[in-house]
């Protein structure tokens, strides 16, 4: 069992996803926004997800991004949440990341997920061409281990810059499979709970079952994402929520719009099977004020004995976001005092 008295890290997931009424530029001087405030809430980490051919969401050139994050942090780690992998060249990924090592020493991630992040056909524009590439997932990490450790000078094909980059890898995943997987590998595990939740308490359970202690990991280090939107009143919180609501509603209906501004209700807007749907989706999501979610905050990570909580907060407006941020940080420091 994992140690209840132990501090809980909290970090944070950003899609860059496009408002209603945003260009793409505006809502990436957002991120940096966003980040700059997360580095000061003493957030441990600042991801980005990796997503091709969606019109509202803009982090599809993942490495650059991070790039840009880094840049205009200081402290805060900066990664990946994640890299589709079967998508790109190990090779590639080491050069990219290694690079980003060299910029900004100590402070790059690089989580790695075996989904697309798209559309099949887009996969095949992505040079996916092989259906069955996915299969090769556990080959392609143990390609990029070996190019950022690669000691042999005579060796044919070596990444610069890579070689000797401190470059942690992380475990994405939203099924059992990849908690096997991070086990087996002995590396941490980010499970998506944000928006695949139902198997979060089953992977979590495999993972530290069966893990194997590695170089870089010597003890299993579980983190989950959920959604977090946190205001100064319960009212607040639920109006935001509706942004949230709204983009997972346009999801099931396979009509995928920019992050929609906030309504009064969501009556009208979605029928019962929907708004079921929504939430069944969306089942590890905390909102409300801090007194609200306290304890359920307080519950989740208990239950699942996290070590560490990374959180999205899907809010139209960047201020709210922000405070958003700042409430959830006072809420997770009272974990585990």
């Amino acid at each position: 069992m994992g140690d209840k008295s132990k501090k809980i890290l909290y970090s944070f997931l950003d899609l860059a996803i496009v408002g209603e009424g945003k260009s793409i530029s505006q809502t990436l001087q957002s991120v940096l926004k966003v980040a700059q405030c997360a580095e000061k809430f003493n957030y441990s980490r600042f991801w980005m997800a990796e997503h091709h051919n969606m019109a509202n969401i803009a982090s599809s050139a993942t490495s650059v991004l991070i790039g840009f994050i880094a840049s205009g942090t200081s402290k805060i780690k900066v990664g990946s949440g994640g890299v589709m992998l079967p998508n790109h060249s190990s090779l590639v990924i080491a050069e990219q990341f290694g690079t980003l090592d060299a910029l900004y020493p100590n402070r790059i991630d690089l989580g790695v997920g075996r989904a697309p992040g798209t559309d099949q056909l887009t996969a095949m524009a992505l040079r996916r061409n092989d259906v069955q590439i996915a299969d090769l997932f556990p080959k392609q990490i143990d390609e990029l281990q070996s190019y950022f450790s690669n000691t042999d000078k005579q060796c044919k094909v070596r990444a610069f810059p890579g070689e000797g980059a401190n470059v942690p890898l992380w475990i994405l995943g939203s099924s059992t499979e990849s908690a096997y997987l991070a086990a087996e590998l002995g590396l941490p595990y980010v499970f998506a709970s944000h928006f695949a939740p139902h198997q979060l308490q089953q992977a979590s359970r495999i993972y530290k079952k069966y893990f194997k202690p590695s170089s870089q990991l010597q003890e299993p280090y579980f983190v989950a994402c959920v959604n977090a939107i946190v205001a100064n009143t319960s009212e607040k919180a639920q109006f935001l929520a509706t942004s949230f609501y709204k983009m997972f509603l346009g999801i099931i209906r396979n009509d995928r719009k920019p992050m929609q501004e906030p309504c009064d209700t969501m009556n009208g807007v979605w029928t019962t099977e929907e708004e079921a749907a929504v939430y069944n989706m969306t089942a590890c999501s905390f909102i409300g004020t801090p007194d609200d979610i306290r304890e359920d905050v307080q519950r989740f990570c208990d239950i699942l004995e996290v070590d560490e909580l990374m959180i999205t907060a899907p809010i139209y407006d960047e201020q709210e976001k922000i405070i958003s941020l700042e409430l959830f940080s006072e809420v997770i420091k009272e974990c585990r005092k």
